[in-house]
C-alpha cells in the first residue's frame, strides 16, 4: 500500500512539471521548457520502477487516473505549440538564408554600375 501512495505522489510531481512545462511553452520561455524537461524525463523514469499498474488498489487506481488524464492532455498541447515553434524557427532560418544570399550577390556588385547586356 506505502508502494501506492509513493505512485500517486510521483503521479502528482509529474503533473506539476508538465504545467509548468505547458506554462513555459505558452510565454514562449523556450530556454527554461528545455530546462524542465530534464526533470519530466527523470519523473516517468521513476514512475516506472514501481510495481505493475495490476497491483495497485482500485481506489489509487481512480486518483491517479485523473491526473494521467491531465498529463496526457498537457502533452498533447504542448506538443503542438512545440510544432508551431518549429514551424516559426524554419520560417525565420528560410528568411536568414534569403538574406544572406542576397547580401552575398549584391555585395560583390556594390560600386559596380551593371548594364543590362551584363547581367
Amino acid at each position: 500500500m506505502e508502494a501506492n501512495f509513493g505512485l500517486l505522489h510521483h503521479y502528482q510531481q509529474l503533473l506539476v512539471v508538465s504545467r509548468t512545462m505547458l506554462s513555459l511553452a505558452k510565454e514562449g520561455r523556450w530556454d527554461e521548457l528545455i530546462e524542465h524537461e530534464i526533470g519530466y524525463v527523470k519523473a516517468v523514469e521513476q514512475l516506472t520502477q514501481f510495481q505493475d499498474a495490476s497491483e495497485i488498489a482500485p481506489q489509487m487506481q481512480a486518483q491517479i487516473r485523473p491526473l494521467l488524464q491531465q498529463i496526457l492532455d498537457n502533452e498533447v498541447v504542448l506538443k503542438l505549440l512545440l510544432n508551431q515553434r518549429m514551424d516559426e524557427l524554419r520560417t525565420l532560418v528560410g528568411q536568414t538564408s534569403r538574406q544572406h544570399n542576397l547580401h552575398s550577390t549584391y555585395g560583390r556588385l556594390s560600386g559596380n554600375i551593371l548594364f543590362p547586356n551584363e547581367i
